[in-house]
């Protein structure tokens, strides 16, 4: 099998997300670029995670064309390589229509903002505005909202994009930024929402990326 490696490090991270309930049925997407090639694998449109075959993982190029892999690629391939293509740094994306991330990308206007220590890392999270999913509007609006660094969006009425270097990396940022809106909705529920502070949030920042060079 050909891309064999990538196949299974996608395939092990979807499952990853399922039993994490960050990915429910056939909904969310994630995808990995080759090291040596210009092609990324990526999880099929409407086909169930649970007893799915590395081989029947999709492979791409980094422009959104399907190479191989028996089913249709994920109807969001044209985010997924966007990213790629504008990142180089990142070889792995993970899309989630996870609960909270999916809540918080609507009651929030401009950005989602840390509440704990940890979650510093993945700051800011922008709010990306809704366009239609699947589209290369959608695709442009988290590239943009990505930048250069950010490690994580949120999509209005969607859902999450996250990002990293690796699939480690990437799935990372997916479970702290889904911790985040969790921790904000129900701190705002209760009335007791407050952001850690703008110097702490910094500060923190600086320690985990001295910590993550060493």
């Amino acid at each position: 099998m050909r891309y064999e490696k990538i196949r299974i490090q996608v395939l092990d991270a979807i499952l990853e997300a399922v039993d994490q309930g960050l990915i429910h049925g056939t909904s969310g997407n994630i995808a990995l670029r080759d090291e040596e090639e210009d092609v990324a694998a990526i999880t099929p449109s409407g086909i169930s995670y649970r007893n799915m075959k590395p081989e029947e993982i999709a492979i791409v190029d980094l422009n959104g064309k399907w190479l191989e892999g028996p089913f249709k690629p994920s109807s969001e391939v044209p985010m997924h390589t966007a990213v790629m293509r504008a990142r180089p740094d990142v070889r792995a994306t993970v899309h989630t229509h996870s609960m909270f991330a999916t809540i918080m990308a609507m009651g929030e206007k401009t950005e989602l903002k840390p509440v704990t220590p940890p979650q510093c890392e993945f700051t800011p999270v922008g709010i990306v505005p809704f366009t239609m999913p699947g589209s290369n509007d959608v695709a442009d609006r988290v590239v943009e909202t990505l930048g250069d660094f950010k490690k994580a969006c949120l999509i209005k009425n969607h859902g999450m994009f996250t990002c990293g270097r690796d699939m480690k990396a990437a799935m990372h940022a997916t479970v702290y930024v889904e911790e985040m809106a969790k921790t904000v909705y129900y701190a705002k529920l209760l009335g007791v929402y407050e952001p850690m502070p703008e110097e702490a949030e910094r500060k923190m920042k600086e320690l985990i990326a001295a910590d993550q060079a060493v």
